[in-house]
């Protein structure tokens, strides 16, 4: 069977290449393709240049047009790229189309992430997660993924299933998906019966979009020393932390980060650590307020959630890095009208924050800014919850 290929230390140019459709607009596939950019220096590349198409929808055989296509084969070949990465997930056909026209590596979307976190997996439970999620990628993709493989020495997008010889029998695939499902359900119920043995104990568990700081607001308050970096993926592998607020002591769990268009196989391999937030009493959602597109973030946390059937749980909103967000000033004579640029922090306060149900709060973790506040939320939200589920201790409180 193919062993796993240690690309960490690859450094490869790479072009990305995004579609303007019905469905995203200039802004957005702007943003996309930033933070694809930043996916694929997470993954130790080097990106060198965008390519956007507006179409109507993706061409079915080369998910761009043939004049664009032609475009970007001039400039690999000119450049010497060694990876065209797309923003969306391509077709088998798309895939095969595409590099035998552009004759280098072509990879999507789906499996630059899948790359990531296989480099960023450390566990033994999520290293089995990724392969699993890695392998029902390339089921479909089989015969040209292997061929591709074996002209490839390493690289981004080959953390995973390689090849020692050509195979293309799909049965011995199935048969490994299946022996990692069965692995899975193994861990899975180990993983069941641990959050059962921390007794009824109020639990928290920290959801947010990638890279807005959870890492670094866990190791704050639990006083731990959880990896952290300005890094897509940083923290994989979910880590739980007891933590003892005044005499009130409670759980808190760190999670894998959500991003757009996640790929659903990830979603369904990473059930057991998605059970932490099912399970969970109390969501902290962290947000990166500093970022140009946060709200955009905040819906695809909340879908996310909503896809993983988590509802009606309590909610702390939590604002974070405010000690790097930043507007532009209008002149008093400027009469364009007003843009979230231009809205100060204090402004953002008062928009549909100031309307959440939710606890909100303003915070930098970094800079240990309104911790105190945090704290004292936090406290109370979980005193809550404890005073139900305990309520001959309330002479505690």
């Amino acid at each position: 069977m193919p062993e796993l290929i240690d690309t960490s230390e690859v450094k490869e140019t790479v072009i990305l290449v995004g579609l303007i459709t019905q469905k995203q607009d200039k802004e957005k596939i702007k943003e996309y393709l930033s933070e694809l950019s930043f996916l694929v220096d997470t993954a130790g590349g080097i990106p060198k240049k965008q390519f956007i198409q507006a179409l109507e929808k993706p061409n079915p055989k080369t998910f761009v047009g043939t004049g664009k296509l032609l475009e970007i084969k001039e400039y690999v070949d000119t450049e010497n790229i060694d990876v065209v990465v797309f923003d969306d997930e391509l077709t088998p056909s798309q895939l095969r189309n595409i590099e035998n026209i552009l004759n280098c590596k072509i990879l999507d979307r789906t499996h630059l992430i899948l790359d990531i976190f296989a480099k960023r997996a450390r566990t033994a439970h999520a290293k089995t997660q990724v392969e699993l999620a890695q392998y029902q990628y390339l089921l479909p993709r089989l015969t040209r993924m292997w061929t591709h493989l074996s002209k490839q020495k390493g690289g981004i997008g080959l953390k995973g299933p390689g090849e020692t010889e050509i195979e293309t029998d799909r049965r011995i695939i199935r048969d490994k998906i299946s022996r990692l499902k069965e692995k899975l359900l193994l861990i899975d119920k180990q993983k069941a019966t641990q959050r059962k043995n921390r007794g009824g104990i109020v639990r928290v568990a920290l959801v947010g979009y990638t890279n807005v700081g959870k890492s670094t607001l866990m190791n704050l308050l639990s006083k731990s020393t959880i990896f952290a970096e300005n890094k897509l993926f940083a923290t994989l592998d979910t880590t739980v932390r007891k933590i003892v607020i005044g005499n009130l002591p409670f759980l808190m769990s760190d999670t894998v980060g959500f991003i757009r268009k996640l790929p659903v196989g990830l979603i369904e391999s990473f059930k057991s650590t998605l059970d932490e937030v099912r399970e969970a009493d109390i969501l902290l959602h962290v947000v990166d307020i500093s970022h140009p597109d946060f709200e955009d973030q905040i819906n695809t946390v909340n879908k996310t959630l909503a896809d993983i059937n988590v509802i009606n749980k309590p909610i702390i909103m939590v604002f974070n890095k405010i000690d790097a967000f930043s507007y532009l000033k209008k002149d008093d004579d400027d009469l364009t009208p007003i843009t979230k640029e231009n809205l100060s922090l204090e402004d953002l306060k008062n928009t549909w924050m100031a309307k959440v149900n939710s606890p909100t709060l303003f915070i930098s973790a970094k800079d240990k800014l309104n911790i105190d506040k945090l704290k004292n939320t936090l406290y109370n939200e979980v005193k809550k919850i404890h005073s139900k589920r305990y309520p001959y201790n309330n002479y505690l409180f």
